[in-house]
């Protein structure tokens, strides 16, 4: 097991080296100033151009990336020039907001899309199974943004019910179980939309796995022993299908932060999609660079935890050496 983690931190290593050159890359070869907002508009166009020369601005590009990997391997991500503060820091206090949403949709999104999965496979072929079917294409096919804005002029609009945007109420100066309140209330939305769409894409795996697991011999020993069908899917059936369960739940952790970029953005959630969006929207490059390691690493890390799961799950795999 050890030679094959630091085999797998090798290789992700090399994955984020090769993301951090061509994004980097990419960003620098845009056109316009990124550094126009730490600049007085009042300075003469010479003072400019020196100021410019300092900040290394004119130097080759792969000089440019030098200077941000040593730094990065330090710790020190670079200075936004929105923010006028280090990346690192700013990222930190978005992140646990981000978080905060991300895990009460995995959660949900999991426990909705195993059971419901389950379900489907047991009753495949019934209408039960053919509206579900149906509901998920649905939840794939619909973007999230979209799903978002729906929501929004329902519950936040139509019926004001829910707020629609923000993190907690600024009208109001709540402190304790009143803020946590608050707090959830302005989860919700956001919650719903992050669930409802990673649901839609964990159940088609779910019911395909049990399905597989139902035609095996083991189902029909084991209702022979005395088990119902029930009891035989959500004891035999279900242990033998979190394989490829978590091996989706894992390789989804990726996809629920790239999509709560998308709905921080719409819902005005204080987190790393609000944060990343300002920061493009300000040519903010040194941001942008540290969010998008952020995500690189989120990606890397659910791919080796997903093989380590592997042998947790089901003790008859062995991991390589």
């Amino acid at each position: 097991m050890r030679k094959f983690l630091l085999k797998r931190l090798g290789v992700a290593l090399i994955v984020l080296f090769g993301v951090s050159v061509i994004v980097f890359t990419l960003i620098h070869l845009q056109p316009g100033n990124p550094y126009l907002n730490m600049i007085d508009p009042s300075m003469s166009p010479d003072v400019v151009e020196q100021k410019l020369r300092e900040l290394g601005y004119y130097d080759p590009i792969y000089i440019q990336y030098m200077k941000w990997i040593g730094r990065a391997i330090t710790g020190d991500f670079g200075y936004s020039t929105q923010f006028n503060a280090p990346v690192f820091s700013i990222i930190l206090d978005a992140l646990g907001n981000t978080i905060l949403i991300s895990v009460a949709s995995f959660i949900v999104s999991s426990v909705l899309a195993i059971v419901i999965g389950i379900i489907t496979a047991e009753k495949s072929g019934t209408w039960v199974d053919y509206l579900v079917t149906v509901l998920s294409f649905i939840g794939i096919s619909i973007p999230t943004f979209f799903f978002a804005l729906i929501l929004i002029k329902i519950f936040g609009y139509d019926l004001a019910i829910l707020p629609s945007s923000g993190m907690e109420t600024l009208t109001e100066s709540y402190t304790g179980i009143a803020y946590i309140f608050d707090v959830i209330k302005h989860m919700i939305l956001p919650v719903t939309v992050l669930s409802l769409t990673q649901t839609a894409t964990l159940i088609r795996y779910t019911r395909s796995s049990m399905l597989d697991a139902l035609s095996q011999d083991y189902m029909r020993t084991a209702q022979a022993k005395g088990l119902t069908r029930k009891q035989a899917i959500w004891t035999h059936g279900l242990r033998n299908s979190l394989i490829s369960i978590v091996t989706v739940l894992c390789l989804q952790l990726p996809t629920l932060v790239s999509g709560a970029l998308i709905t921080e953005t719409v819902f005005v959630w204080p987190g790393i999609g609000t944060l990343n969006y300002n920061a493009i929207m300000n040519r903010d490059y040194m941001l942008i660079m540290g969010i998008t390691m952020m995500i690189a690493v989120v990606i890397v890390i659910a791919n080796i935890l997903a093989d380590v799961l592997y042998a947790v799950v089901d003790p008859r795999i062995k991991v390589m050496e």
